[in-house]
């Protein structure tokens, strides 16, 4: 048995769906992609992605004696479309790959340095693992080891496994022959376009984060646009329509690795419950899961924007006490969703903020009342 058939024998013995290798480089049409990135702005406020641009663009600046790539994918499909299920309005919606038993990043690493530790002790090579912390053009990698290919949603979509998988890379300074690169099979099918309840797809294969759910529920540091929060529905932490979509879903395998299964907890949580957390309930809840590093300002921020397109005159009052909230992102967000519950109640909590954006929405309410708009 060769190197190559050791190591994927020994990664999917380990718990991986599947294992590619790619050569330790970035294509000119990658780095391209990514300096074309940047220059539109189209990151956000992801400072990451321009502060270690050189690093994330060629393998090599990350770590030089890097000669070859392994990388692994792990799935962690659904057993059923999120989007097919009915939804009760006064629960929020989790994305699936945040719903799990374990946060992805442990569990992958800890499989990838398993299999680096038997590499390194049974073939002697030097190794470095990486799961989704440090720059590198994963999806491209994962292409060019033959596991993928970006869709028009710009996730990788593979035959076998749909779009539902994580992605994990174990960098070695050996030559390992890589396998051939995948190629796009997406055809005409724009289904994920049409499905972003934003629009933030400008055309095929370019998302602009900034009108992007899963961008604004977790990467977006600030206030959300007011003409985008009443797109999101009751999307408090990412957002899997472009995914559910996808017809290369129907070929998927489901998840084998118990971790990667959904708590029941964050299946459908109530939105009521979820407002009243404090920081060390929020802790305590999302110990273990990737929706703790958002932070809970953030995160109920997006529970108050939920509350406000549920249309639930039962959760007007939640919304009313999340308008003294300490976090003005809450404050400003909790105002807006009073406003489109219960007019008449947010009219008689008027009151004066030190936070300027949180003033001009009780402002915008005022002038609405002035105007008698409800």
């Amino acid at each position: 048995m060769d190197l190559r058939a050791e190591i994927r024998s020994e990664g999917l013995a380990l718990g991986f769906d599947a294992i590619g290798f790619a050569p330790a480089e970035s294509s000119e049409a990658a780095k391209g992609w990514l300096a074309e990135y940047l220059a539109s702005g189209m990151y956000g406020d992801m400072g990451w992605m321009a502060a270690n641009a050189e690093r994330r663009a060629d393998p090599k600046k990350l770590w030089p004696e890097a000669r070859s790539v392994v990388v692994v994918a792990m799935s962690y499909a659904p057993s059923q479309n999120p989007l097919t299920t009915q939804r009760d309005l006064e629960r929020g919606e989790i994305s699936v790959y945040a719903r799990t038993v374990r946060d992805y990043h442990d569990v992958l690493k800890s499989r990838l340095k398993r299999l680096a530790r038997w590499m390194s002790e049974t073939h002697g090579p030097q190794v470095k693992v990486f799961v989704d912390t440090a720059p590198v053009l994963e999806k491209h990698l994962a292409e060019r080891a033959g596991l993928g290919w970006q869709g028009k949603h710009s996730n990788l979509v593979s035959r076998g496994l749909g779009n539902w998988f994580f992605l994990g890379e174990m960098f070695t300074n050996i030559d390992l022959k890589p396998d051939d690169a995948e190629t796009d099979h997406c055809g005409s099918c724009r289904n994920c376009l049409d499905a972003c309840p934003t629009n933030a797809f400008p055309e095929p294969y370019k998302l602009d984060a900034r009108r992007c759910i899963s961008y604004l529920t977790i990467e977006h540091k600030g206030h959300i646009d007011r003409d985008l929060m009443s797109a999101m529905g009751g999307r408090i932490y990412g957002c899997d329509d472009c995914l559910a979509v996808c017809p290369w879903n129907k070929f998927l395998e489901h998840p084998r690795e118990p971790d990667l299964w959904p708590r029941i907890e964050l299946q459908a949580p109530r939105l009521k419950d979820l407002a009243g957390l404090d920081e060390a309930e929020f802790r305590k809840l999302f110990a273990g899961s990737p929706i703790k590093r958002t932070g809970r300002d953030r995160f109920v921020r997006n529970v108050a924007i939920a509350i406000g397109n549920s249309g639930s005159l039962d959760l007007a009052d939640t919304a009313a006490q999340l308008t003294s909230d300490s976090s003005p992102l809450v404050r400003r967000a909790a105002i807006w969703a009073l406003r489109r519950l219960s007019p008449a109640q947010a009219n008689l909590m008027y009151r004066n903020d030190p936070d300027p954006e949180v003033q001009a929405e009780w402002d915008r309410l005022k002038k609405a009342r002035g105007e008698g708009v409800e």
